[in-house]
């Protein structure tokens, strides 16, 4: 017998040994467990997975490391559970933080996992990404030439970052287009304001949020002392709040949004785990969406903010935390939301460090508004206005929206334009949030003071 045939029949040996050994020491493991969940480790799928691990010594090509082998069973392990869990290791871990600060070096999008190809969620405004012309749905079918099929997320993230000043070639797949879209890209130092507003007219503001990030929420009150100084010190008749193509990010900063415009305490979102009870609850309350110790982003916010008429614009662009936003604004007749179909994100993911400096990403519970509804819906007038429209006319005015939110403009944005019309027209805006309009006050009678009304 070779000394490589002996070589890999002590490595299978060793590995199956390996696989014993494991299996008596969980099955000592599993016996003393609190018999009252009555829950037993999955001793043979162990043993499986130790049996393809000293297959994989003895028999394969190369030469893997423990390291490897162990680091892309736990990705595999990970990802197959849903599109949006991940493990991370510690260069990916750092990409995930850094992305939440507000400037990060890359193309600006959002990007997600689905059917095994890396799917935009929603171009990052006023970035390489959204210059080129990508959108929300696009699937990345190619990187620099190489096929993305079975890239994490993170993964695929590590390709499209790189040094400012870089090229870059994508290969998109998009629906209802035949063949496959090239874009030539250069990378870009990303940097992210998160929250932008102007002054559509005098009393009618508008504030759009990109990115829910750190300091959204105090972006938010500054949005509106800003509309109302620009509007000559006069409060406010109106908001639109502009969520569109806005892919989320932090949970408390969602919670933090909704409640500059909510009562205070009134319930944003809440979670149901494994169980399918209601696990955790959060509120417009402080405590709720304030990261760290310190005083209250919305303290001097104006007080006209929680109630003159609202609309918040949607699309398919628009997921997570955004969706949480516009779901609790929804639910509490706050505002009437205009647009197409939010993207569908209702899950939560809690990201898990690990000791060695990686961390796991995972779904650890859905998501509900406080009407037990996972996903805003859209305006129904908006719906009609965008099923009536050609498919040529959509991509235009697609184009034209991404245009006009740098300097919003409803002549040009169908959406915002209906948006506009809603919240100048408040007993429209009561009608589409299901609410009886406010009945004048009856006259009384000069003379005895008496009711004149019929």
């Amino acid at each position: 017998m070779s000394t490589s045939t002996l070589k890999k029949v002590a490595l299978y040996t060793l590995g199956a040994f390996s696989g014993v050994a494991l299996s008596l020491s969980v099955q000592s493991f599993a016996a003393e467990k609190d018999k009252k969940d009555n829950e037993t480790l999955p001793v043979q799928s162990i043993r499986n997975m130790a049996e393809v691990y000293g297959q994989i010594k003895a028999n394969y090509y190369q030469d893997k490391s423990d390291a490897d082998l162990f680091e892309g069973a736990m990705k595999g392990m990970v990802s197959d559970l849903d599109p949006h869990s991940e493990y991370m290791d510690k260069k990916g871990y750092a990409d995930m933080k850094e992305s939440t600060s507000g400037e990060f070096g890359g193309l600006g999008m959002e990007i997600g996992q689905e059917d095994g190809f890396i799917k935009v969620i929603a171009p990052i405004e006023d970035t390489p990404a959204e210059r080129a012309g990508v959108k929300s749905g696009d699937f990345i079918a190619k990187i620099d030439n190489v096929s993305t099929r079975g890239l994490t997320t993170s993964e695929a993230v590590k390709k499209m970052r790189g040094k400012p000043g870089t090229k870059i070639t994508l290969t998109l797949s998009r629906k209802n287009v035949d063949k496959p879209i090239v874009v030539n890209l250069t990378r870009a130092i990303i940097k992210v304001k998160s929250v932008r507003h102007h002054l559509l007219e005098p009393n009618y503001g508008y504030i759009r949020v990109s990115q829910f990030q750190e300091r959204t929420v105090a972006g938010i009150n500054e949005a509106a002392k800003a509309l109302i100084k620009a509007n000559k010190g006069a409060p406010l008749k109106g908001i639109i709040l502009d969520l569109r193509d806005d892919p989320g990010g932090l949970l408390d900063g969602a919670v933090g949004v909704s409640a500059a415009f909510l009562p205070a305490d009134a319930k944003v979102v809440s979670t149901k785990g494994r169980d399918g009870k209601e696990g955790m609850v959060l509120k417009a309350r402080p405590e709720d969406y304030i990261r760290t110790s310190g005083r209250d982003p919305l303290a001097d916010l104006p007080a006209e903010l929680k109630t003159i008429p609202m609309t918040v614009l949607i699309n398919s662009g628009s997921a997570s935390a955004s969706e949480i936003v516009a779901g609790a604004l929804q639910d509490h007749k706050r505002a009437v939301v205009v647009g197409t179909q939010s993207f569908g994100k209702g899950s939560v993911q809690t990201l898990i460090p690990l000791s060695n400096g990686s961390a796991v990403k995972l779904t650890t519970a859905l998501y509900y508004t406080s009407n037990e509804i996972s996903t805003p819906d859209s305006n129904e007038a908006a719906k009609a206005d965008e099923n009536a429209k050609s498919k040529k006319g959509k991509d235009k005015e697609k184009d034209e929206d991404l245009s006009s939110r740098r300097i919003p403009n409803p002549a040009k944005d169908d959406q915002l334009r209906k948006a506009l019309d809603l919240v100048k027209n408040p007993a429209e805006w009561q009608k589409s949030l299901g609410l009886a309009a406010k009945k004048p006050a009856p006259k009384k009678d000069k003379k005895d003071g008496k009711d004149e009304s019929k």
